[in-house]
C-alpha cells in the first residue's frame, strides 16, 4: 500500500471554490523520500485548495516540530516551525514550472499530488545553521559539557607557530 496516495487530490470532480484538507506529517512521511535530511517530525498541515475555472490555488499552513541536530553541540532537539506557503497551479498544454510558486500542468490532468510540495516547504524551513534556542534564563540549550570542551579547545589553539612566523613579514604593497 502506497503511503503517499493520501496526498493525491482528485480535483476534476470538485466544485469551484474552497476545499479543506488536513495532514499529520510524521516520520512515515519522510521515510518515503529516499534522501530526506529530515527523519523525525510532528507537523500539522492545513491545506486550502481554492479551485477556479483555469487555476488551483493551494495554501499550505504548517505548524509543528522537526527534529534537527545542533550545529554547535550535535545534540538533537525539536525545532518549532510555523509557516504558510501558496502554490499556484495553472492548466496549459504541458508540464512547466513557470516560477518557484507557479506550476503549469496539462489540461488533461485530473489529480494533483501535494506530497512533494509539503516535503519541499518543510525542508526549506530548516535553517542552514541550526543552534539550540536560548532558554528563559538567557542560557544556550546546548550540552554544557560539549560547550566546555569547545571552549577549552579554543583556548589551547590560541597561537599557531606556523602563522606566527608569517606575521613578522613586512610586505610593502607599493
Amino acid at each position: 500500500m502506497d503511503y503517499l496516495k493520501d496526498y493525491v487530490i482528485p480535483f476534476v470532480g470538485l466544485s469551484t471554490g474552497d476545499h479543506q484538507y488536513e495532514y499529520l506529517i510524521d516520520d512515515k512521511f519522510f521515510a518515503n523520500f529516499e534522501y530526506s535530511e529530515i527523519k523525525r517530525a510532528q507537523v500539522n498541515v492545513r491545506l486550502s485548495l481554492n479551485k477556479h475555472e483555469r487555476m488551483l490555488v493551494l495554501t499550505f499552513s504548517m505548524k509543528g516540530t522537526i527534529e534537527v541536530s545542533c550545529s554547535r553541540c550535535l545534540d538533537n532537539f525539536d525545532l518549532p516551525i510555523e509557516d504558510e506557503q501558496v502554490q499556484y497551479i495553472k492548466f496549459g498544454p504541458e508540464y512547466k514550472e513557470e516560477d518557484a510558486d507557479v506550476l503549469i500542468i496539462p489540461e488533461s490532468e485530473t489529480h494533483v499530488n501535494v506530497a512533494p510540495f509539503i516535503y519541499d516547504y518543510l525542508n526549506l524551513l530548516v535553517p542552514f545553521r541550526i543552534v539550540h534556542p536560548v532558554n528563559e534564563d538567557g542560557l544556550s540549550g546546548c550540552d554544557p559539557d560539549v560547550i566546555r570542551r569547545l571552549e577549552k579547545e579554543i583556548k589551547q589553539k590560541e597561537s599557531d607557530p606556523r602563522w606566527d612566523k608569517l606575521k613578522g613579514l613586512n610586505i610593502d604593497n607599493n
